[in-house]
């Protein structure tokens, strides 16, 4: 049976108290829901999985089961199911008895074991290899063992610490259909690392993005991207072009200056914005068009990319942050007028509706009803 986990006020230091990796970290993650926890290395995502499992002691905070504090209770007492990164099955025993492992020392009777044993084996699809020793498997395969010993004991939680990094990227697009599907299928509350935007973005219920400890929003996958609550998530999931601008109240529109030629009103800013407000606007690579006058580049280069085509270009008349000297646009091939060349000059104009706001340090969202913690 799943369960709630509630984390309040965690606090985890290393080197003897001197180092904070997690400051003040406060989460609820619901029964029975998929939820990823994404972030660059060393944000502590890890840290807080292995707190969840029992592997890394508290410094402060609690963490609930349901309404059950866990703190003081051992690992292998809390009914977790763990799948590394590195598979961690034992290479002496067969598919089969890597599965039946856990439920062994459960002591399940020998009839159970094999009912269980053969029934996750055909939800993962690995029962033609039952009999088989590990290195006899592919990467993919192999995953999908540690898989099925992790989700056969019938744990409370499955926690996943960056599972598909071995992989190449074909099987990982496989294997997260694969995970995905069989977690809606047994309905366990499952905590997933990892630092891969897409494989987030493609596979949760929700997503925690961290930064230096720090939850910086929480919310599903298409508002954290269409609506991100800071600069830090705008530019870390996927790719954004941030530039310098100004608030302008005009009779009674919402407007945002980003310079002389291109001034546009932006009706989902919040109303609490001032006239002359500097601000940080965001705008993904494709949220732009081309126009007569707006934001002037120039052209660095082009890359065709199958679907899309990327432009690397510089702009002249407008205060760009955050970037190399160098900004990305992209556009579907479908819709491309003609090819690009270094040195070429284009005018842009942001899709207004599509942009998200900022306050000039980047820590807040100025437009309506984002939120850092989303239901």
């Amino acid at each position: 049976m799943s369960i709630q986990i509630t984390a309040r006020h965690i606090v985890k230091k290393f080197e003897g108290g001197k180092v904070t990796v997690i400051p003040d970290l406060s989460l609820v993650i619901k029964n029975g829901e998929f939820f990823t926890l994404l972030g660059p290395s060393g944000c502590g995502k890890t840290t807080f999985l292995r707190m969840i499992a029992g592997f890394n002691s508290l410094e402060g905070g609690e963490i609930l089961f349901d309404d059950k504090v866990i703190n003081d209770i051992p690992a292998q007492s809390r009914n977790i199911g763990m799948v590394f990164q590195n598979y961690a099955i034992f290479p002496h025993l067969t598919v089969r008895e890597n599965v039946e492992f856990g439920l062994k020392l459960r002591k399940i009777s020998a009839q159970e074991m094999k009912q269980r044993t053969d029934e996750i084996l055909k939800m993962v699809k690995i029962d033609q290899f039952a009999a088989r020793l590990p290195d006899r498997l592919s990467g993919g395969q192999q995953q999908r063992v540690a898989l099925a010993r992790a989700i056969v004991i019938s744990p409370s939680v499955l926690l996943m610490d960056e599972p598909l990094s071995n992989l190449d990227a074909k099987l990982r697009i496989e294997m997260r259909s694969t995970i995905r599907e069989l977690q809606k299928r047994v309905g366990i509350t499952t905590v997933y690392v990892t630092h891969d935007q897409e494989e987030a973005l493609a596979i949760s219920d929700r997503i925690a993005v961290m930064n230096k400890g720090e939850i910086q929003q929480v919310g599903r996958p298409i508002d954290i991207y269409l609506r991100p609550a800071n600069t830090f998530v705008a530019t870390f999931i996927g790719f954004s072009n941030l530039f310098a601008g100004k608030i302008r109240l005009r009779d009674g529109k919402k407007l945002v200056e980003l310079n002389d030629e291109c001034t546009l009103e932006v009706p989902a800013l919040s109303d609490e914005v001032q006239d002359g407000q500097e601000v940080v606007a965001s705008m993904r690579p494709d949220e732009f068009t081309y126009a007569e006058k707006g934001l002037r580049a120039k052209v660095l280069s082009s890359t065709f990319l199958g679907q899309t085509m990327s432009n690397k270009v510089k702009f002249e008349n407008v205060t760009a942050l955050d970037i190399e000297d160098e900004n990305e646009i992209t556009e579907a091939i479908k819709y491309v007028s003609r090819s690009y060349q270094p040195g070429d000059a284009v005018c842009l104009v942001p899709m207004a509706d599509k942009m998200n706001v900022f306050t000039a340090d980047g820590g807040e969202s100025l437009i309506k009803d984002v939120t850092r913690y989303a239901e």
